[in-house]
């Protein structure tokens, strides 16, 4: 899956700093690092579906940062947390 860029609200930043203690920063590092992406469910819109990428950050990081694909392969952040045991066995199994 290719991404070109990632596309931010306010509310979602406030919300990875407040609740998740996640920095975007991270999030674009799990991005520069070839992610493993994963299918979540079909979005809203036909071509723009939910997907999972899971990463590290250049600290080590594990983490999980839901978006939503965009036809023109932009990704729409929607959240980002630390990765739940099972998500990081499927990483691990690269």
């Amino acid at each position: 899956m290719k991404i070109e860029n990632l596309i931010w609200l306010h509310h979602i930043i406030d919300k990875l700093t407040f609740k998740h203690h996640v920095d975007i920063s991270e999030v674009e590092e799990v991005f520069d690092n070839r992610p493993k992406f994963r299918f979540v469910q079909k979005g809203d819109r036909k071509g723009e579906n939910v997907y999972i990428a899971l990463g590290r950050s250049e600290a080590g990081r594990y983490l999980a940062v839901i978006f939503i694909h965009k036809k023109n392969n932009d990704a729409l952040i929607v959240s980002a947390r630390d990765m739940a045991k099972k998500e990081r066995k499927q990483y691990e199994r690269k």
